[in-house]
């Protein structure tokens, strides 16, 4: 199928089929998806767990105040951002740009200290809204990905992040929970599947100059 036909299939699934398990050939694409997703500079202070134990995710239900997809769904994807951005992420950054690349350190020592300059010039929110924002951007890129796969999928922003930072013992990993991405397959009585999409005319959403 085409994209625009994989956009249409695609909805926020709100019944998940417990039975029917992702393939370790499709959560392996989900991964690569995410590494790949493009993030400002290239830094990528964001990660993403991926659970699929039942009684962590049953521990998590409530604090996604009890959500069937948390449970339902194949695996639970919880994006996350770093707590703050230290002048070594910088350096693993251009490490691996020097390694891959073989470029020169004289050719990146200035672009590696001015990243570091404006990284240290912002405060620890704006840190973590700039972090937050590749977040985003990594949320559409899955759903995108998991369109393409006819993998079912619903975002998520209601949970109590502080919750489910403390259940994931995130704070030992210096992570913060974002956003939360259920993916499975739909149950075949979710009557959110058949529904039509609601969206503006093009004429209304886009503007050529």
């Amino acid at each position: 199928m085409s994209i625009i036909e994989s956009l249409q299939w695609r909805y926020a699934t709100k019944k998940f089929d417990p039975k029917k398990i992702l393939a370790q050939e499709k959560l392996d694409i989900l991964k690569q998806a995410f590494n790949l997703t493009a993030t400002s500079f290239g830094l990528q202070t964001i990660s993403m767990l991926i659970i699929k134990n039942d009684t962590l995710r049953n521990e998590l239900l409530g604090a996604a105040y009890n959500q069937s997809q948390i449970v339902d769904a194949s695996h639970l994807l919880v994006l996350c951002v770093k707590n703050t951005i230290k002048e070594d992420d910088v350096d693993d950054l251009f490490d691996n740009v020097s390694h891959l690349r073989q470029t020169p350190e004289t050719i990146l020592e200035p672009f590696r200290n001015n990243l570091k300059s404006i990284m240290q010039n912002k405060s620890l929110e704006e840190q973590q809204e700039w972090s937050i924002n590749q977040a985003y951007i990594a949320l559409g890129n899955l759903m995108t990905v998991c369109a393409v796969e006819r993998i079912d999928s619903c975002p998520m922003e209601g949970f109590d992040r502080a919750q489910f930072d403390a259940i994931l013992k995130l704070n030992e990993r210096h992570l913060k929970s974002i956003l939360l991405l259920p993916v499975g397959y739909r149950a075949e009585d979710d009557m959110f599947s058949s529904f039509k999409k609601v969206r503006k005319e093009l004429k209304h959403s886009i503007v050529e100059m």
